[in-house]
């Protein structure tokens, strides 16, 4: 079972060690085991349909927070044969919780750049829990001048709590990192795509994600504020989170009925945390496919595209 499980995951987490153990048992010579085996394989994907499907939004909420859950680093280095970093905003120094890289997948070339998080207080504190100072965005827009300069595709991948609201980061120009970047690539003269793969929190998230599709994995979260600290400031109670939740409609399903994402990605059995190299393999796929759509376009089209896209997200009341 993994090290880190949360309470709606037992049931099914259980039985996916057993079907993994009696997959490891297996030999040509045990008919009585490849039954077995089939018959728990039948009970996973009945237990899953019966499990994940009714989760609510502060239990996806938990899945895209998940410690185990993969981040950006993982998904590059299974979705691209060939992948080189790129450090540093040439203005102040490289942000380590935004990571930037010129990349091959299959015969694409491309430009991926996404937020870092890290897995233990050693590499947290060094990628600073995945939330961004100016300098990371300032790196990013960097990389995707880079893009454009050489007719490359962009794709980001969206996983932090927010950008980092330290006093140092406000005298070095937050919002203005992130607004330049909003308008850069409301413009940019290459493809975007943007694939939130974990958590997508408020201006943070938006400063590598104006795109031309948005893309979001099923057990992701999208939102203008956090479920606590919107609890925090309207009941000063983070306790209401969980109802929280619900209200702010933050889910993939939530956003694409809205019609504010393109696509709901789906995961692997159990949550991308389960088996990250078949989710890196599943959003290689699609990403893949989008950017066939989106290269036959001619860059005046993109754009314009692009600005309708945003013109039209939301709902008016005029009177």
């Amino acid at each position: 079972m993994a090290s880190a499980v949360l309470d709606f995951e037992k049931p099914f987490v259980e039985l996916d060690d057993l079907v993994q153990e009696t997959q490891r048992r297996i030999t040509e010579w045990s008919p009585q085991l490849k039954l077995e085996l089939r018959e728990l394989k039948r009970k996973r994907i009945k237990l899953y349909r019966e499990i994940y499907p009714r989760l609510n939004s502060w239990q996806r909420t938990q899945l895209a927070r998940h410690p185990e859950r993969p981040y950006t680093l993982d998904y590059v280095s299974v979705m691209c044969e060939e992948f080189t970093e790129i450090h540093g905003d040439r203005r102040f120094r490289d942000d380590p919780a935004i990571v930037a890289f010129l990349a091959r997948m299959g015969r694409e070339s491309l430009v991926i750049i996404g937020h870092q998080k890290g897995r233990g207080t050693k590499e947290n504190i060094y990628r600073n829990f995945g939330m961004p100072n100016p300098e990371g965005y300032r790196k990013a827009l960097r990389v995707m001048q880079i893009a454009e300069k050489f007719g490359l595709p962009v794709l980001t991948l969206i996983d932090t709590p927010g950008a980092y609201p330290g006093i140092g980061a406000e005298e070095r120009g937050q919002a203005e990192a992130i607004a330049r970047n909003l308008y850069e690539m409301s413009c940019l003269k290459a493809p975007i795509i943007s694939l939130v793969i974990g958590e997508g929190g408020s201006g943070g998230a938006l400063g590598i994600g104006l795109s031309d599709r948005i893309l979001m994995l099923e057990s992701s979260i999208y939102s203008v504020i956090s479920p606590e600290a919107c609890a925090a400031i309207l009941w000063k109670d983070k306790e209401k989170a969980k109802d929280v939740a619900q209200a702010l409609k933050m889910t993939a399903r939530d956003l694409e009925r809205l019609k504010i994402i393109d696509e709901v990605v789906k995961e692997p059995f159990g949550g991308a945390h389960r088996d990250y190299k078949r989710a890196a393999h599943i959003v290689r796929r699609v990403v893949r496919r989008h950017l066939s759509e989106l290269k036959g376009l001619p860059v005046d089209e993109l754009i314009a595209k692009r600005y309708e896209k945003y013109r039209g997200i939301g709902v008016y009341l005029e009177g």
